[in-house]
């Protein structure tokens, strides 16, 4: 099993959603839990980074997973051994990049 270095790529926030469906509105801004640049390395176990946001853990746990266990994306990726996933929160999502990396 391989370890996955997870990396904060992006963070997005849509302030019209916000407004539409949100109690708070735009006011809550983009996500607060998590920063571009933040870095968790998945050991195995299935135990969450410290850090990470449960919620995007959720999200994007079985393609860390797979990458942990050797999963190939090739021909759809050109940088095989890697992933961007992101969370599913669909106001303000926030973007991981997954790279397989050796122990």
């Amino acid at each position: 099993m391989k370890n996955v270095k997870i990396v904060v790529i992006r963070k997005e926030f849509y302030p019209e959603f916000a407004d539409s469906y949100l109690t708070e509105g735009k006011e809550v801004g983009p996500c607060p839990l998590m920063n571009v640049g933040d870095e968790f390395i998945y050991e195995g176990s299935a135990e969450m980074p410290k850090g990470l946001c449960p919620w995007a853990w959720i999200d994007i746990y079985r393609g860390v997973n797979a990458l942990s266990a050797g999963a190939t994306y090739a021909p759809w990726n050109n940088q095989d051994g890697s992933q961007i996933l992101c969370c599913t929160d669909g106001i303000r999502p926030v973007v991981f990049k997954l790279e397989a990396v050796n122990e």
